[in-house]
C-alpha cells in the first residue's frame, strides 16, 4: 500500500512541474543570424 500511495505521490509531483513549466511559456529568446557549419573543413 505504501509503495501505491508513493507512486501517486511522485506522479502528482511531476504533472505538477510539467503543467508548471507550461504556464510559464517558452523563455524569450533568439535565433542566431550566423549559419551553422553543415561540412567539416579539409583536414590538411
Amino acid at each position: 500500500m505504501r509503495a501505491l500511495i508513493a507512486a501517486a505521490t511522485g506522479l502528482a509531483v511531476a504533472l505538477a512541474l510539467v503543467l508548471t513549466l507550461a504556464a510559464l511559456g517558452t523563455p524569450a529568446g533568439k535565433t542566431s543570424p550566423k549559419p551553422l557549419l553543415t561540412t567539416v573543413p579539409a583536414h590538411p
